[in-house]
Parts: structure tokens; C-alpha cells; sequence
């Protein structure tokens, strides 16, 4: 069987490619080689730098040659390595080889060859392309995607700031809020676990077999190595690799801070979740209405049917990526000793946490512009529901010492329908101040709603 989209064992690489285009040459195994190149190349050149007798500073035309290697790699280089690794059995020897290769024809790089590669063990280029795969992941996919949904939210939030809408507790009907509030109470919560994921600073160790400096300090003992890969680690690209160096390690970065990322993710989906959830019972009461798209069908046998399926899509998805993204963050930072080989095949699973969430964020983007409010469902619901306002009757009630005022009101509306003119009649009734009394009578399910248009306007 040839492989294409419809045979592909994963729907991240089948039904849903189309969507990934962003993160494929980020996440993917090309993705993984090309940034251990990058690793490799910026080792190399800063060697060059470093004052040994045995390496002088490279030319400018070779250092050109060396970032063409990075800022070119293709398709076509990444199957070159596999043809290799098929004899080296050794993915990380097989980038150093086809490096060498590419010296061929140049003298001054051919003669330098041995110092690719130079005292690093596999993990000391492993762990910092890792690192940089997610740092282009995060910065150029992930974060955007989210800070559209929060732009979309924030833009919501005002614009329906003071739309009113009856509130459920436990299902119940409950003390009226916005439309716009309940949607910035998103915005709030997502705005602040995005900071979370942009704070998590990702690290990178260059320090050899167990993180020591053993082989380096062999070579040229009187070295500084430490300050050395540090500067390499932390300089800015393309000279350096940008990352945050790591100073103590076992022969594996200690992927904390993946757990710290991963964690960050998987909480900020949960909101989503919570909210993909929310939107979908909204739809259901008749609050949105969705708008339709010419052709779709939302039922093979029911012809009215226009189904919340992007909020659905975005649940299953955030679900899948949170299984994977928690087991990343329990895993990874535990290793037997100074190194086994669990981490390895699991973190080639990064690119499956971050592909079912930027799935369901596409997912969440293209249902949030879908929606559009049914003020009159909104209005109507209200209207049924005037036993919320024993809450405020109740509440000055109490400000003016009407003894049982909790209970009375208990009495008149729980687990009744209650109209407008009974709690009148009530108001009527109660010894208070009459401005009081006038301020309760013209109060409405829709007027109640206390803050929550300014509070929709903050967030």
C-alpha cells in the first residue's frame, strides 16, 4: 500500500494534514534532523572560535557554506541522513556523517572534519534540537493559535457585554449574568495560562557522556568547557542556538522543563475544554445560532440538523492531547541512573501532543465564527425565570431587619414558577423604605445582572 493521506495510520498525517501545514516541518522527523544540524553546525563554528592551535577561526566563505547547510536543509537531506542510518543503525551518527559529506570538495572544511561532533555525546545535540523544535513550535504555531481564540474572546466579551442571560448552578436557574462576562471569565483564564506556556524556559546541555565535561577536558584541560557551552547554548541564532543553558545534568537535560511546558499546555486545554463544553449547551438552550455553510449536512437522516461539531472536535481533541501531553510530563523527567532510552522514543511523540491541540484551537477558531447570538432565546429564558429575584428582595430584605427574610422568599418561589406580579405583590407587602420598594419593583430578570457588563469590558 502506497502511503497518502487516506492510508496514513494517524488522522494528524490523514484526514486532518491539510490543517498541520505549520507544524509539520517543525514537529516532524525532518524537523528533529534539521535542528540537529543546526546543533552540529553552530558547535563546529563557535570550536573554531575558541583560540585551540589545532582549529583555527573559520573563513567567511566556509561559515557561509555552514549556516547554507541549516538554512536550505530540504526534504531531500533528511531522506540523504535516513540512506545513511540505514548502514550507521545510529540517527545522530548519521547527521554527523552526511555533515562530513558535505566537506567533500572543500580543503579547509575537510581538514577540520574531526571536530564535528567534537566530545558531545548524542543527547548534548538531542536535547537542544528538542529544545529548539519546541521553541519554533510554541513561538510560531501554538501561542498565535491561542492568541487568536483569546482575541476572539476578548472581542465577545465587549460586544455582548451587557446582552443579559440567565445563569444555571448545578443546572438551576441562578442570579443573571452577561453573555459578555461569562465569556471574559475565558479570556481571564486563558490569557493567564498563556503567560504560564510563554514563561517556561527551555533549556539545553552541551556537557558530554554524564554531564561533566569528561571527554572535553581530556582534550584541552585548561579550558574553560563550561563557559564555553554555555555561550554556545545561549547565544542568539544563527551563531548560537538561543536556549537557556542547563548546568547540571546526567547524560540527559533533565526535562523538568518539558514537564513544566507540557503541564501548561494540558492546563490551558482544560479551560478550553471546559469552555468547547459550555458553548455546546449554549447552542443547545438556542443562545447561538451557528451559521451555515453551503452543502454541509449535519445528519444523514435528520435534514434540520446544524451540529455544534467543531466544539465536539475541539473536546476530543484537547482530550487526546492532554493524554499525551500528561504522559509526557510524568515520563520525561524520570530516567534510571545517569541514562536509559525511555525518554527517547516518547519524546518523538511531541509533535502528536501539540498536532491534537492546534487541531482543536483551529477547531475552536473556526466555531467561535460560526456563532451568532439569539438575543430573543436569551430574552425569552429570562422572562420564564423571575424567581431570581428573590435574591435581591431577600438581600434588602435583610438590610432593613425584615426578620425571616430568607425564608419567606424561600417560601414564595422554591421549586415554583413564579411570576412577576407574585413577587409584586410581595414587594408591596413589605415594611421598607418606598424608593426601596420602587427600586425592586422595576428591577427584571435582564436588569439584574450587577456587574457584569463592566467586568465583560476589563477582561
Amino acid at each position: 500500500m502506497s502511503f497518502s493521506t487516506v492510508s496514513a495510520l494517524s488522522p494528524l498525517d490523514g484526514r486532518y494534514a491539510s490543517k498541520l501545514g505549520a507544524l509539520r516541518p517543525l514537529m516532524s522527523e525532518q524537523g528533529y534532523m534539521h535542528r540537529r544540524v543546526q546543533v552540529e553546525v553552530a558547535w563546529f563554528i563557535a570550536l573554531s572560535d575558541a583560540g585551540f592551535a589545532e582549529f583555527k577561526p573559520l573563513t567567511g566563505g566556509a561559515r557561509k557554506y555552514l549556516m547554507g547547510l541549516v538554512s536550505n536543509f530540504s526534504e531531500a537531506d533528511a531522506l540523504a541522513i535516513k540512506e545513511i542510518e540505514k548502514t550507521t543503525n545510529h540517527d545522530v551518527k548519521a547527521v554527523e556523517y552526511w555533515i562530513k559529506s558535505k566537506f567533500d570538495a572543500r580543503p579547509e572544511l575537510l581538514a577540520a572534519s574531526e571536530f564535528v561532533h567534537f566530545a558531545c555525546t548524542s543527547e548534548d545535540i538531542n536535547n537542544t534540537s528538542h529544545a529548539l523544535q519546541i521553541q519554533s513550535a510554541r513561538d510560531k504555531v501554538m501561542l498565535p493559535a491561542l492568541d487568536g481564540i483569546i482575541a476572539t474572546l476578548r472581542e465577545m466579551a465587549d460586544r455582548f457585554a451587557e446582552v443579559p442571560m440567565l445563569a444555571r448552578t448545578h443546572g438551576q436557574t441562578a442570579s443573571p449574568t452577561t453573555v459578555g462576562k461569562e465569556i471574559a471569565n475565558v479570556a481571564v483564564r486563558l490569557a493567564k495560562a498563556r503567560a504560564t506556556i510563554a514563561a517556561v524556559a527551555l533549556l539545553g546541555k552541551m556537557n558530554g557522556a554524564v554531564g561533566n565535561y569528561n571527554a572535553h577536558l581530556a582534550a584541552w584541560p585548561e579550558f574553560d568547557w563550561e563557559s564555553f557551552s554555555r555561550k554556545v547554548i545561549e547565544t542568539p541564532a544563527p551563531l548560537g542556538l538561543g536556549l537557556t543553558f542547563q548546568p547540571y545534568s546526567i547524560q540527559i537535560e533533565p526535562h523538568d522543563y518539558m514537564a513544566e511546558l507540557f503541564d501548561a499546555f494540558a492546563r490551558t486545554n482544560t479551560i478550553l475544554i471546559d469552555f468547547s463544553r459550555d458553548i455546546w449547551g449554549y447552542v443547545s438552550l438556542g443562545y447561538f445560532k451557528q451559521r451555515l455553510k453551503k452543502g454541509e449536512i449535519g445528519s444523514s437522516t435528520m435534514p434540520h440538523k446544524v451540529n455544534p461539531i467543531d466544539f465536539e472536535n475541539a473536546e476530543g481533541n484537547l482530550g487526546l492531547a492532554n493524554a499525551v501531553l500528561r504522559h509526557l510530563s510524568e515520563k520525561l523527567p524520570i530516567s534510571r541512573w545517569q541514562r536509559d532510552l525511555t525518554d527517547s522514543t516518547v519524546l518523538r511523540n511531541i509533535g502528536v501532543a501539540f498536532g491534537y491541540t492546534a487541531l482543536a484551537y483551529a477547531s475552536l477558531a473556526t466555531g467561535l465564527g460560526k456563532l451568532e447570538l439569539n438575543e430573543q432565546a436569551l430574552a425569552d429564558d429570562l422572562d420564564r425565570s423571575w424567581e431570581v429575584l428573590a435574591e435581591p428582595i431577600q438581600t434588602v430584605m435583610r438590610r432593613f431587619g425584615v426578620q425571616g427574610a430568607y425564608e419567606q422568599l424561600k417560601e414564595v418561589t422554591r421549586g415554583k414558577t413564579v411570576t412577576a406580579e407574585a413577587l409584586h405583590g410581595l414587594i408591596r407587602s413589605l415594611e421598607i423604605p418606598e424608593a426601596e420598594k420602587e427600586r425592586l419593583l422595576a428591577m427584571t430578570p435582564g436588569s439584574y445582572t450587577g456587574k457584569a457588563a463592566e467586568l465583560a469590558r476589563r477582561a
